[in-house]
């Protein structure tokens, strides 16, 4: 019987929704159908934050009507759809990947408007990424729901064994989040979903460019009977855009999915990222020579079972190895790390007449050896001399009730951690959305939330740098409110947020000749606000396909007592963001996409000049930049134009480390035919 859970026009029809307020335990494990529609416009935003999601068609192509599926995104514990989850969740779309001129997944986030990527070196080399005003430290990373947030700095939460080709969307929430992605995730999380069962065959690719840039990578995927398969690898290199900017890259995904029944599925994932580059800057702007090689292991192993009762238990390890030198080929200020993260978690999910509950833990442990960080360790092998360990144990319970036009989603975390035991504490959390309208939502939120000192907050000796062991965790306490419009021609939203931050963790130093030194912050707040707009022109002029335009713009105002010093992160936030993005065909088969954003940063630098400081504290200056991709496609083959910074704009994302001027590169795709 085909029944609807409440009017949203077309894009929102579901045909296996009882007219419950327990609906959406009749749609578990099932394909919820929203109904056939005409090109719906949301498939094509920059930041999918709809209703309905599909395909994209080729631009050129007449837009035909398709039968779209409801996503499935991780807003809560329960498995919700973006229709009926509370939280404010920002998708970015495969389509959207593929349209914008990036070569890694922090290139892939600037166009975000909620998300600061602090730039070191080019082409995702080495960023972190903060969320609505945070730090890189405040951002969990997680890829298919496994934690890969780095213990020992955020520097490197971005080194990642998955290629763009591997990546079928990206699901972000802005805002603390504890009770869905862990104690990391102090600020908002940021989830990469892999494909699975798609695009069966051999694809290649290569690209070149300036700068002597060169990239190659294949992916090649199959599907046996009730299992699939996929292996991808890519490989990158530059001589750099200045002195000792060059570096290599290295990806391999292996993934293994298996489908023993209609409710019991498992996967496997191994992955490995390797790279080596010159750091010229990257953490003291008076040594040029810095070099760095990582190498990130990953593998994991996930279950599904049950219909009614689903258990989804999942076992995660990360191995973290890192060599830096503060001179190249010299062991002056030489250190090694080596980071290994075990987790296990269980979710348990049960659909009842009352609505979704889940419950479950994690368990993670996150050790270190280096010869920098940690206590003295009877390991003592050269040149690991030191070491640290520690566990965090956290559980939760979440229910979620879901009605015709509402959702009010009740959530607890309890959090020990065995380094931090006077910190343990309870994390409540509540979210609410209605629709007033078939298009017309509003939603609120109230979360707490906690992070962990990094080992090189609590450790780091250098010569600019001094660690703190006795600093404490952070927590935090939000609220956020907004308005969201849905229209297949027009999608628009706004909303507010407020966060008081206690016992913030920054580097600060008193005077700018003074070393950095890890501190708790007494005290911080943060207002702000956000707004996205989309729009398809199909939509209002049927003739005009493929034209789509997308803005967004935050502003946000922190207010902190540290007792007049200097901050090199917490108050270095994004205080304004704009963001643009603009698709259109050009001719038959050609298209272009232009994605343009202009950054205004709060906070200063010591500047420093022939790689002497000069004592002056220097306010960030607004820069914008523009990146456009020419895009042509005929049958398997798909040739690109990539021109990054098109105005050649000199620019900082931190003090003195220069990020590139115009860089312009191409290349091509193939996919073989299935055999």
């Amino acid at each position: 019987m085909k029944q609807k859970i409440f009017k949203l026009k077309q894009a929102l029809r579901f045909r296996r929704f009882a007219r419950k307020n327990y609906a959406v335990f009749n749609s578990l494990h099932k394909v919820i159908n929203t109904g056939v529609i005409t090109g719906c416009m949301l498939t094509f935003a920059a930041t999918t934050e709809t209703a309905a999601q599909s395909r994209v068609s080729a631009v050129g192509d007449s837009i035909r009507e398709q039968e779209l599926e409801e996503l499935i995104v991780t807003g809560s514990k329960a498995e919700l759809t973006m229709t009926q989850t509370a939280k404010l969740v920002t998708v970015i779309s495969r389509a959207e990947i593929e349209r914008q001129a990036v070569e890694s997944v922090s290139d892939l986030l600037k166009s975000i408007v909620g998300l600061d990527v602090r730039q070191r070196g080019p082409n995702g080399v080495l960023s972190g990424v903060a969320v609505r005003g945070g730090t890189f430290e405040q951002t969990a990373i997680l890829l298919n729901g496994a934690n890969l947030t780095n213990p020992q700095t955020g520097h490197y939460n971005l080194d990642l064994p998955i290629n763009l080709s591997d990546v079928e969307r990206i699901e972000i929430i802005q805002g603390p989040t504890s009770l869905l992605y862990g104690a990391g995730a102090f600020s908002g999380g940021i989830n990469i979903v892999t494909k699975k069962n798609s695009d069966t065959g051999l694809s290649l690719e290569a690209k070149g460019g300036m700068h002597k840039f060169f990239e190659a990578g294949a992916r090649e995927a199959v599907k046996t009977g009730a299992s699939g398969h996929s292996l991808s690898s890519g490989y990158a290199s530059s001589e750099g855009y200045m002195r000792n900017s060059d570096y290599q890259t290295f990806n391999a995904l292996w993934q293994s999915n298996f489908s023993i029944n209609a409710h019991s599925h498992l996967d496997l994932q191994w992955g490995i990222n390797d790279k080596k580059y010159g750091a010229n800057t990257f953490y003291s702007a008076a040594y040029p020579d810095q070099y760095d090689e990582s190498r990130s292991l990953f593998a994991a192993i996930k279950a599904t079972t049950g219909q009614i009762l689903k258990i989804t238990p999942q076992l995660y390890w990360n191995r973290h190895f890192d060599h830096y030198q503060l001179i190249k080929n010299q062991p002056t200020g030489e250190n090694f790390h080596r980071t290994d993260v075990v987790g296990f978690n269980l979710n348990i999910q049960y659909g009842w007449i009352a609505g979704i509950t889940n419950f479950g833990g994690e368990i993670r442990n996150e050790g270190i050896i280096s010869g920098n960080l940690g206590k003295d360790s009877l390991f003592n092998r050269k040149p690991y001399l030191l070491t640290d360990n520690r566990t965090n144990l956290s559980a939760f319970l979440e229910h979620s009730f879901v009605f015709e036009q509402f959702t009010l989603n009740l959530g607890l975390l309890a959090n020990y951690n065995t380094a931090f035991t006077g910190d343990a504490g309870l994390y409540p959390s509540v979210n609410a959305a209605y629709w007033l309208t078939p298009n017309w939502k509003i939603f609120a939120s109230w979360n707490n939330a906690t992070r962990m000192p990094t080992f090189t907050d609590l450790y780091y000796k250098g010569r600019t740098h001094k660690g703190n062991s006795d600093v404490r965790p952070e927590k935090s306490v939000s609220l956020e409110w907004g308005l969201k419009y849905v229209h297949p021609a027009v999608s628009a939203s706004a909303n507010g947020f407020y966060m008081k931050g206690v016992n913030l963790i920054d580097w600060v130093k008193q005077h700018p000749d003074s070393l950095w030194e890890t501190r708790n912050l007494v005290d911080l707040d943060k207002t702000g606000f956000e707004t996205n707009f989309t729009l398809n022109m199909a939509k209002i002029f049927p003739k005009v396909s493929g034209v789509h335009l997308r803005l967004g713009y935050m502003f946000i105002h922190q207010t902190k007592d540290a007792s007049g010093l200097i901050s090199n992160y917490v108050m270095d936030y994004l205080k304004h963001k704009f963001t643009a993005g603009l698709s259109h065909p050009i001719y038959k088969n050609l298209s272009a996409d232009w994605q343009f954003r202009l950054q205004d940063r709060a906070g200063s630098y010591t500047e420093y000049k022939n790689n002497q400081t000069t004592g002056i504290e220097t306010p960030y200056k607004p820069f914008s930049i523009l990146d456009v991709k020419f895009n042509w496609k005929m049958n398997r083959v798909n040739l690109f134009l990539n021109i990054n910074n098109l105005f050649d704009t000199y620019y900082f994302d931190l003090g003195n480390v220069p990020q590139p001027g115009i860089w312009i590169t191409g290349g091509i795709k193939y996919k073989l035919p299935d055999s």
